[in-house]
């Protein structure tokens, strides 16, 4: 079975972005070589990344040409070509058809796919959107939420989830900071069934 993790860019206060469209490439952030690097080895480690469709399109429009651009940093092209090459899923009511080893879960029944998407997996599955994020999460089946938090408060903006009515329990399994006081948190959703009743 996979593992559904969140992997975010965000704010002290849980912003993923300031306005709609930053989706998380705000000049809030602090992304340093040593960050993407980061990210880069995460990703290639992927069996699968899942993207709402905001993110997606935001992903597809720079990505797929970055690897071909010089006037990027090495590293910059390097997260392209991983990017490309890494399996996807588009989770969208509207869209029909995507490029670049992208499929598409839609319908009524998008979490009930993406819950045997999981069950059918080996390792792990990065979810991208904090809509899909929200609902994967109401379900009941995101496993895990990698944070990379940017010392910046932002006041406003997207949130990390939606609306969600009740406290989350969360285990920290690992954390490192990197340059210009990002620090990356990683975190198991515990299981309520197993928590303490005390």
């Amino acid at each position: 079975m996979g593992r559904f993790v969140y992997s975010m860019n965000v704010s002290l206060d849980l912003r993923i972005e300031q306005v709609p469209g930053d989706n998380g490439a705000g000049e809030w952030l602090r992304i340093t070589e040593e960050l993407h690097r980061e990210a880069n080895a995460q990703t290639r480690e992927l069996a699968l990344i899942v993207h709402g469709r905001v993110l997606y399109e935001t992903m597809e429009e720079y990505w797929p040409r970055a690897p071909a651009d010089a006037s990027l940093p090495d590293y910059m092209r390097e997260y392209g070509e991983i990017w490309l090459a890494t399996p996807k899923v588009l989770v969208s009511r509207t869209r029909h058809s995507a490029d670049h080893h992208t499929r598409i879960i839609g319908g009524d029944d998008a979490i009930e796919q993406l819950a045997a998407l999981r069950a059918g997996t080996d390792g792990t599955i990065a979810v991208g959107g904090a809509a899909l994020a929200t609902q994967l999460l109401r379900a009941g089946l995101l496993d895990e939420l990698l944070l990379f938090t940017h010392p910046t408060v932002l006041g406003f903006g997207r949130p990390l989830f939606d609306d969600y009515d009740r406290p989350i329990d969360l285990e920290l399994l690992e954390q490192r900071t990197f340059p210009q006081g990002v620090t990356m948190s990683r975190y198991a959703f515990r299981d309520e069934s197993e928590a303490d009743p005390c």
